[in-house]
């Protein structure tokens, strides 16, 4: 029997085929989707949405094959543009009166990919393809694709053809493989990979190091002292730094955040590990900055009990230690590093906290992210504040909000 009582949906200020803005890195952009004859076209309405909640404006090009597996009302719909399903004498392959920041082949098929590597432009796909790798080679666009067939397929004519394209300046979104097939990433994934390509920012190919999570430190083998952060503040930073296409690297202690598959992370599981990961990551790598969200523990165990200490009250006290400041060691080992730390603090005044804040300052630290547990938003939400040397210090509501300061903060002295 339903719970359903039957009433109506509320009303929505969004209208039929709008979608709710989740950013704003393609605003302004014009998307070419290009779909062709998989199955998995049967995703490419979802693709264009997921495009246009980022703020695209999306065209979708459809093969005659890809009609087999999805619609021109669907495109339509999901688009709000014409589909271009045949070209014509407006020349629509060339997009010469409004050209685009990009176009997405998803799903490309083994056809599709092979043909596109020899220049054969024979269809609407394939002829706006091979316009738009023209316009790449001027640095006027990007070209993307999404490899989708069954492993049988994945022979070495393809793999040719794929680092031949790639040589190029095609950008190649892996596949998610299962099941013996190369199948369609995620949406999310294929339009993170597009923001990534037009982006301008000038972060593009800088080195950068982020920190997140708890650091655990062992109390036995079975049993940690740990703290409650879930290190997604470190993930939301990660994630804005990648779309702006920066190279970063995240080292993700213990918490409830798992980063997405394409963003390149390093699991460690207790303070020992962290300490030891970020010392040898900056050592072999040249980051021009890093930032230290990890909630690094302060506190470690004088002496780990061997083994497991039993149960019943057995454990009475434990003595404590403080760790080493893992912040204070790289910035000894590493005078020339950009560093942003973070400061938490509970049971006390705002002016307390940011005075606390200018005093790590001067420590050498470029700008040090302050909140306290009393101070939330009115949806709960983290509030901080970025406070540097030479501004006022600035309020940021939301972790996505706290992550786009900070690399704006990062952008800007780069």
């Amino acid at each position: 029997m339903s719970d359903w009582d039957f009433s109506p949906p509320p009303e929505s200020e969004l209208q039929d085929r709008e979608v709710l803005l989740e950013g704003t890195h393609l605003v302004g952009k014009r998307i070419a989707l290009l779909v062709t004859g998989s199955i998995a076209a049967i995703k490419a309405p979802l693709i264009a949405r997921s495009l246009r909640r980022q703020g695209a404006d999306v065209v979708a090009f459809a093969s005659s094959e890809a009609l087999r597996y999805t619609t021109v009302d669907a495109l339509e719909w999901s688009t709000t543009n014409a589909v271009v399903t045949q070209l014509t004498a407006a020349a629509e392959h060339l997009s010469d009166d409004n050209p685009f920041a990009a176009y997405v082949v998803a799903p490309a098929t083994y056809n599709t990919i092979n043909k596109l590597r020899h220049g054969i432009a024979d269809g609407v796909v394939t002829s706006s393809v091979a316009s738009a790798i023209g316009r790449m080679e001027r640095g006027k666009t990007q070209v993307l694709i999404a490899p989708t067939m069954h492993g049988s397929l994945h022979n070495s004519l393809l793999r040719s053809s794929l680092r031949h394209l790639q040589t190029m300046g095609v950008k190649i979104i892996p596949p998610k493989v299962a099941y013996g097939k190369n199948n369609l990433p995620p949406e999310a994934e294929i339009v993170t990979q597009v923001i990534r390509a037009v982006s301008n920012s000038p972060l593009k190919n800088v080195p950068i190091l982020v920190t997140g999570g708890a650091t655990p430190v062992p109390i036995d083998n079975v049993r940690i002292l740990t703290n409650r952060f879930t290190g997604k503040l470190s993930g939301c930073i990660a994630e804005e730094l990648y779309y702006r296409g920066a190279e970063v690297k995240l080292i993700r202690g213990q918490g409830s955040y798992n980063p997405p598959s394409y963003l390149p992370h390093l699991l460690i599981n207790n303070y020992d590990e962290y300490l030891q990961a970020v010392i040898e990551e900056l050592s072999k790598n040249n980051y021009q900055f890093a930032i230290f969200s990890a909630a690094v523990a302060d506190y470690q165990l004088k002496q780990v009990f061997p083994g497991k200490i039993p149960s019943g009250g057995a454990l009475q006290s434990i003595d404590l230690i403080p760790t080493a400041k893992v912040i204070a060691e790289v910035r000894e080992k590493f005078p020339n590093l950009g560093m942003v730390t973070f400061k938490y603090q509970e049971n006390i005044t705002h002016e307390e906290l940011i005075k606390i804040a200018h005093q790590r300052l001067q420590q050498g630290y470029q700008m040090v992210v302050a909140n306290r547990g009393e101070e939330q938003g009115k949806n709960s939400e983290q509030v901080a504040y970025l406070v540097t040397k030479n501004n006022p210090p600035q309020k940021a509501i939301g972790k996505e909000k706290i992550a786009v300061a900070i690399s704006d903060f990062i952008t800007v002295r780069n």
